[in-house]
């Protein structure tokens, strides 16, 4: 299930949400290539997925630069996704699930226990673990079989932090990050168990708790660094009037 295109991106993410790079820094490919002992092509690629979600935008000179955004953008983005995601649980759940559906929930759940088996957990396991989370939620809406549903998920999955896996690397992959990620893991099981027992209003219910968990998370950092405490390296991405907006 690894590649290097995985691992790449999940180094990338990480060296964003730790600060590495200024809101409207020049992403140069060559340096960062080597930073991360890679060649350029799954970095381009890397940087054309980040893209994708928001987190990096393109120049107008070319290559892509580091985006800055507020602190209302990302949480209204993450809560959206919560509702589409919930409406998908609903209906699957409603809608029942196929014998291939079941396989390939179960098929992502092995995978993740399988990508948080070792502890501490590897920067391969950690990639694996993305992965999965990344087809999981991918698959809770394809199986929904809702066009609409599934283009408005796509088109809020561009906004800062709203992909499922975009919060992901905030947490260490050891301890306490560990831990959160076994309880994500299980929040996945939760809501399969919800969807074959048929029960729409619970797994809707669920799948909005399990995107609540990022807000959570989010919101944490926020207050903790505007109390005076150790700044998350995120939030330097912030613009100065995103606690007003946020208000």
């Amino acid at each position: 299930m690894r590649s290097q295109q995985s691992r790449i991106l999940v180094q990338l993410r990480d060296l964003i949400l730790k600060g590495a790079f200024a809101p409207g820094e020049r992403l140069a490919e060559i340096p960062i290539s080597a930073r991360l002992n890679a060649s350029r092509t799954p970095v381009r690629l890397a940087f054309s997925t980040l893209e994708q979600e928001g987190l990096v935008a393109m120049s107008p000179s070319g290559g892509f630069v580091m985006r800055a955004f507020t602190r209302k953008e990302i949480d209204d983005a993450i809560a959206v996704r919560g509702v589409l995601e919930g409406m998908a649980a609903r209906l699957l759940a409603e809608s029942g699930l196929t014998g291939e559906m079941r396989q390939a929930f179960e098929a992502c759940l092995a995978a993740g226990d399988l990508a948080l088996d070792g502890d501490p957990l590897s920067i391969d396991g950690y990639a694996d673990y993305v992965e999965m989370n990344d087809r999981f939620h991918a698959l809770l809406v394809q199986f929904s079989a809702n066009a609409a549903l599934q283009r408005s998920i796509e088109v809020n999955n561009r906004l800062p932090f709203a992909a499922a896996s975009a919060t992901l690397p905030m947490h260490p992959a050891s301890g306490d990050g560990r831990r959160w990620l076994l309880i994500t893991h299980r929040q996945h099981r939760t809501l399969v168990e919800a969807i074959l027992a048929r029960q729409g209003t619970r797994a809707q219910a669920l799948a909005i708790e399990h995107v609540e968990v990022a807000r959570m998370n989010l919101r944490f950092a926020y207050e903790k660094a505007r109390d005076g405490g150790e700044i998350a390296p995120a939030m330097r991405l912030l613009t100065p009037n995103s606690e007003r907006q946020s208000a």
